[in-house]
């Protein structure tokens, strides 16, 4: 069959693909530690899940307004209010069937064919598929392990062009756990006013920060840089509902418009029941992310200090998110393959342990190991890699 020359272009998820070869040597009773997904390891709160179940019962199981219900639009608002000091009303909000739905509809609302989308480098991987199934052009920053991974106005000088239309900025990162600072996003924030750039800052990981690091929202720097971004966020993360699917946009009235027009006519609403869970996570007890923000943080320290002590692995210290990116380039070298991807293949098929190669990412050096899981699988998992890495050393 003849398909369509767009998704001819677009490359597939490294991380779903890994976590998919995991499964099927798990499916053949395979004792596999993955290290790939996403998404944390602990159950959705309990009193989200009873707000769900009692949706339910109360029948609101029908059609929502497209956008997502006035009450859960509410709870977003007095969220972005509780913890940012912003203020919106609900024709600044979209709802959408998670964070990567809500970019989707962004970029198809946004983008004209060949405007480009400025992309530091490493990315989450559906970065720039998304901008070129909307007709647009990713253009990456390649950043460096040396400057934390973060970019600067001389990166956006060189690379921004009369076609540039939006910059992404996932702070904390996915992949490296970078957080840029208020006196680093001030520069940028400047830059992409003074030239008609959209800041599109995804804050998925938000709530996920450690070791006493700070999170700061682009848009929080002045009105005019607010009226400039598109804030990204939802619930997937902060309360462990990866499989709920919600999230959310904030930005300015006209595109968030033209953004629930695009999904009446794809997705319809979110799901009646998630959203009702999600008006519940919002305005409910908070403390079940501080519980789950600690347990990450002793992970992350764990792990951090064994994983740099492995044979030529070099990693910067993440501040958030639930990643390590450290560079195996030299340990992969060493351990004779030809490439970073045939290490992390042959790690999976001797040790059974599975991680993401970097080049999904946009870093080929690099590997990427999720620390959402239990600290005993972390210990064992490493207890192979090292284990992989004296095997074939040469």
């Amino acid at each position: 069959m003849q398909l369509a020359k767009r998704v001819e272009t677009i490359t597939p998820s490294s991380t779903l693909a890994i976590t998919a070869k995991a499964g099927e040597l798990k499916a053949q009773g395979f004792d596999v530690i993955g290290l790939g997904a996403g998404q944390p390891d602990f159950n959705t709160p309990d009193f989200i899940i009873d707000a769900a179940m009692e949706a339910v019962k109360a029948g609101h199981t029908k059609y929502t307004p497209t956008a997502g219900l006035p009450e859960l639009k509410e709870a977003i608002i007095n969220k972005l209010k509780r913890d940012q000091g912003f203020d919106y009303d609900k024709s600044q909000i979209i709802v959408g069937n998670g964070a990567k739905h809500v970019l989707y509809l962004l970029f198809q609302a946004l983008l004209n064919p060949g405007e480009e989308v400025i992309i530091p480098a490493p990315y989450w991987v559906s970065y720039p598929e998304q901008v070129k199934l909307a007709g647009g052009v990713p253009v990456s920053i390649i950043t460096t392990q040396e400057k934390h991974f973060k970019i600067t106005v001389e990166d956006l000088e060189k690379i921004a062009t009369s076609k540039t239309k939006a910059l992404i900025l996932n702070s904390p990162s996915n992949p490296t756990g970078m957080i840029y600072s208020k006196e680093e996003l001030e520069p940028i924030a400047e830059f992409c006013l003074a030239h008609d750039i959209l800041i599109i800052s995804d804050e998925i990981y938000e709530k996920l920060v450690y070791n006493g690091n700070q999170f700061y929202s682009i848009a929080q720097i002045s009105d005019a840089v607010k009226a400039k971004t598109v804030v990204i966020n939802g619930v997937s993360k902060s309360h462990s509902m990866t499989g709920w699917r919600i999230g959310y946009a904030a930005a300015d009235a006209s595109l968030i418009k033209a953004m629930t027009n695009v999904a009446s006519h794809s997705t319809s609403n979110p799901a009646s029941v998630s959203q009702y869970a999600a008006i519940a996570a919002y305005n409910g007890p908070q403390e079940s992310i501080e519980s789950m923000r600690q347990a990450f943080e002793e992970r992350l320290n764990t792990v951090y200090a064994r994983l740099t002590e492995l044979p030529g692995v070099s990693c910067v210290k993440p501040q958030g998110a639930f990643y390590l990116f450290p560079n195996i380039q030299k340990t992969s070298d060493a351990c004779g393959f030809a490439q970073v991807t045939d290490w992390v293949a042959a790690l999976l098929e001797e040790e059974k342990v599975a991680v993401v190669p970097g080049a999904g990412f946009g870093m080929s050096e690099y590997i990427r190991l999720s620390y959402a899981t239990s600290l005993e699988n972390l210990e064992n998992a490493l207890d192979r890699i090292e284990h992989f890495i004296k095997k074939h050393i040469q």
